[in-house]
């Protein structure tokens, strides 16, 4: 118990990384689930709570797509479906278009988008930048459009997309 109240006062955890830990701590691995239940009764181990509060901070300080958040969700084991739920809860009133022109913006400072991303292998580069982000391709491809030379460069870098819409 000690533990895991130690590992809730640095930061939040979710749920799944709270039993991970104490399960390579404990001595005998049925004190796993009593120690849960303990934290989640006292209130300090809340998966909603935690899931949305990384899926809000994910959005409004580092700019990200829902596809990043979903998948940030899941590597901190949060339950698939409470993860869907939180990130389409917050996704909800979001304008991805306009996300991921502040998120080009703030990324390329001090450049001119217009002449930087003339260049192919910098629409490239900024595409992939893109869908690492968790954008979708479509809406990617829209805002990109508006800097490319040649707008059919960016139809072959959705069909060679490695990342394609991947939560995994």
């Amino acid at each position: 118990m000690d533990y895991g109240l130690r590992l809730l006062s640095g930061r939040a955890h979710s749920l799944g990384e709270i039993r991970e830990k104490l399960r390579r701590r404990c001595a005998r691995a049925e004190d796993v689930d009593s120690v849960l239940t303990k934290l989640k009764e006292a209130g300090y181990l809340n998966d909603r709570q935690f899931a949305e509060g990384l899926a809000v901070s994910r959005l409004e300080n580092q700019g990200l797509g829902k596809m990043r958040v979903l998948r940030d969700l899941r590597q901190h084991r949060v339950a698939p479906k409470l993860a869907q739920q939180v990130v389409d809860k917050t996704f909800e009133n979001t304008d991805e278009v306009r996300l991921i022109e502040d998120f080009l913006a703030r990324k390329y400072r001090g450049k001119s988008l217009p002449s930087f991303l003339s260049v192919e292998k910098n629409l490239a580069s900024a595409f992939r930048r893109l869908r690492y982000a968790g954008f979708s391709s479509g809406a990617s491809i829209r805002v990109l459009k508006k800097y490319a030379r040649e707008a059919n460069a960016l139809d072959t870098l959705e069909q060679d997309d490695p990342v394609a819409d991947d939560v995994s």
